[in-house]
């Protein structure tokens, strides 16, 4: 497969989100904490729906950062990835309806958990929504079913 992506660089996106995000958190509720969220919901809107390689951290990473490595050992499928931003999408809407409805526990959570995923990968390179992924494409969701 030609589009291939290197793995560093969904690492090096969850490691900015991870800053992102736990600014939220320390900012919430409020104003500053409602645009931050707002603005990360964006980038994973982006990854999710145009693919991961077209996130403002994925051009930071292919400028600053990947000119500076060598190779990558190996490339990946960007769908696990591009799967994951759909999840963080999600949490980061619910995180921005809790913050604008005035159910902030609701949007303290909804971001406490996106914080969590993203730290488990940018710290281990463990990204909960690309096993996620696997793991509903290995029970057959989303696949044609076979003709008899």
């Amino acid at each position: 497969m030609n589009d291939q992506i290197d793995p560093r660089g969904p690492q090096f996106a969850a490691a900015l989100t991870t800053v992102v995000l736990a600014v939220v958190l320390l900012l919430a509720p409020g104003p500053w904490a409602t645009g931050l969220l707002a603005a990360q919901a964006l980038v994973f809107a982006t990854g999710a729906l145009r693919g991961i390689s077209h996130t403002p951290y994925s051009w930071l990473f292919r400028t600053l950062v990947k000119p500076r490595l060598a190779a990558p050992d190996h490339l990946e499928d960007p769908a696990p990835p591009r799967f994951a931003q759909g999840v963080g999408l999600a949490f980061a809407v619910l995180g921005l309806v809790g913050f604008g409805t005035g159910l902030d526990l609701l949007g303290l959570v909804a971001t406490g958990f996106a914080l969590a995923a993203a730290l488990l990968n940018a710290a281990f390179g463990f990204c909960l929504g690309c096993e996620l992924y696997l793991l509903i494409r290995r029970a057959g969701v989303g696949r044609p079913a076979a003709s008899h």
